[in-house]
Parts: structure tokens; C-alpha cells; sequence
């Protein structure tokens, strides 16, 4: 009993959900509403903080847009040009997304800086009323997309992107208070910087995964070297080499492995070997895409991982 929860408490960890294509189609059309506002509301006001709020849901706009695109593409079937499909489009998407992001920052810090040199009256009132729409609006859309962010990287990139839109909503609405009752002017450019360090970090988190899976790099909760051991421990295999683990999505991890028997075995009698080494790393290690090629007296170097 105990065995049959914990084998599927694997298969729902590996059998992800759909994403919702139309939550991220309205989480589209909010922001679109949301930049148009505060781009007039910036401009008439005169707030460098509420145009870098525009910018951002503007990011935002293309971000869950790309994000819609990029689910829609990764659904498409293998070919015999694409054999393993075209899942890692959502990567790129995630990837292309945080990089909009850090360079709207910077565009940001460079607008911030000439502001704190020189303040500019602000018509605080507008950007508290426009603020708060976009506010209002943006928590709608985090709401929506909260579940679909569990499930794949581009979409985490997309509700990040949200969240850090809703964050600085709050952050220009307390400026913009802060400059109707004190006059405080250069507290708008002060909260442009602020925002854009909290999203570049942000940004940066969500980049760094991206690449590691782009470049093939072993998923953070994989231990080759634990592998090795448990592998080598069945009395049928002498050693296991050339192994190689990589994420060709954010959730499919692949394996590939060479392994070397301790006897001449009949192709017959490898079937069992291998479905005894295939059950331990879907059940020990959560991994489901399996490639053994098996091999006698290849004299490997012992001890070693890769190829």
C-alpha cells in the first residue's frame, strides 16, 4: 500500500496539467488596458514612476502574449526535423522575456538618474487615480495566472513579471501620496530604481534557469554521483558510465546512460536488468525518459560520470 502512494505520488509530480491558454490571453488583454492608462496618465502627470510602471506592464503585455504563443507552439508533435518536439520554445520564451525585462530596468535607472539631478513637479492626484486602476487590474491578473505558474517556466516568467507590476503599483500609489501631501518630488525617480532592482533580481532567477536547462546542465535535483552508486550496487552490472541528465523542459528530465555488465549476459536475460535499473531511477530519482545502451568488458574507467 505504502509502495502504490508513493508511485503515484511520482506519476502526479511527472503528469503535469495543461496550461490555460485563455487565462494568459486575459492576463494579455489587462495589461494592454492597464500600459495604454498609464502611459496617458504618465504624460500628463509628468511621473517618471508611473511611465516606468507603463513600460513595465508593457513588458508584461509581451511577456503573457509570448507566453500564449510559446504554449500554443510547445504543443505542436514531434517531426522528423524536430524529434523532440517543440517544448523548449516555452524556454526561449521565458529567456526572451527576463532579458526585456532587465534592459527596460536599465533604460529606467538612466530616466531615474537625470530625474534625481533635475526634480519635475508631478500631478500626484493623476497618478494615484491611474495607479490604482492598474493596481486593481494587475492583482486580477496575477489571480488568474497563480495556478498555470506552478506548471511550466514560461508561464513563471510571465506571473513574475505580474507580481512585480503589482508590487510597484503600490510602491507609485504610496509615492505619489507621499508627493500630494509633502511635495516631494524626487521620491518618483527614487521609486523608479527601487522597482527596477526588485525585477531585475527577478529576472536574473528566472534567466539562470533558463540557460542551465538551454545549455543541458544536470537539473539541481539530480545527484549523478548518488545514481552511480545505487546502479553499481545490483550485482548484474560491474559499472555505469557516460551518464548524462538534462531538463528538455523545465518539468521532462532526461537520462542517458551507458552500463556495463558484470557477465556476458544473453540479450534475453538483459530485459530484467534493464527494468530493475529503469524502475529505480523512475522511483528513487523522478526520472522517466530512460537511455540505456548496455555493454560487456568495454574496460571504462572506473569512477568516471561522463563521457
Amino acid at each position: 500500500m505504502e509502495k502504490e502512494k508513493k508511485e503515484h505520488k511520482v506519476r502526479k509530480h511527472h503528469n503535469h496539467q495543461p496550461v490555460n491558454e485563455k487565462n494568459l490571453l486575459i492576463a494579455t488583454l489587462l495589461n494592454l488596458v492597464i500600459t495604454i492608462a498609464e502611459l496617458a496618465g504618465g504624460i500628463v502627470s509628468n511621473s517618471l514612476a508611473l511611465l516606468s510602471d507603463a513600460l513595465h506592464n508593457l513588458s508584461d503585455t509581451f511577456a503573457t502574449f509570448i507566453a500564449y504563443i510559446a504554449t500554443r507552439v510547445g504543443k505542436k508533435s514531434a517531426d522528423t526535423k524536430k524529434t523532440f518536439g517543440y517544448k523548449r520554445v516555452e524556454i526561449l520564451a521565458a529567456m526572451l522575456n527576463a532579458v526585456i525585462l532587465i534592459v527596460i530596468c536599465f533604460y529606467l535607472f538612466k530616466e531615474a538618474y537625470e530625474r534625481i539631478q533635475n526634480p519635475q513637479p508631478i500631478n500626484s492626484l493623476i497618478v494615484i487615480v491611474v495607479a490604482m486602476i492598474g493596481l486593481l487590474a494587475n492583482v486580477l491578473a496575477v489571480t488568474i495566472l497563480r495556478n498555470d505558474s506552478k506548471k511550466n517556466i514560461n508561464v513563471k516568467a510571465a506571473y513574475v513579471h505580474l507580481i512585480g507590476d503589482s508590487l510597484s503599483s503600490v510602491v507609485v500609489i504610496l509615492a505619489a501620496v507621499a508627493i500630494q501631501i509633502f511635495d516631494i518630488y524626487w521620491i518618483d525617480p527614487i521609486v523608479t530604481v527601487l522597482i527596477g532592482l526588485y525585477l531585475i533580481r527577478e529576472a536574473f532567477i528566472i534567466l539562470k534557469e533558463a540557460v542551465n536547462i538551454l545549455m543541458q546542465a544536470t537539473p539541481e535535483n539530480i545527484d549523478l554521483e548518488k545514481i552511480k552508486f545505487k546502479v553499481e550496487t545490483m550485482e548484474e552490472v560491474n559499472n555505469i558510465h557516460h551518464i548524462h541528465a538534462w531538463n528538455l523542459s523545465d518539468h521532462d528530465v532526461h537520462f542517458e546512460a551507458h552500463v556495463e555488465l558484470s557477465d556476458d549476459f544473453k540479450l534475453s536475460a538483459i530485459k530484467p536488468i534493464q527494468e530493475k535499473i529503469i524502475k529505480l531511477l523512475k522511483s528513487r530519482f523522478r526520472i522517466h525518459h530512460i537511455t540505456l545502451q548496455f555493454e560487456y568488458d568495454s574496460r571504462h574507467k572506473t569512477g568516471v560520470l561522463g563521457e
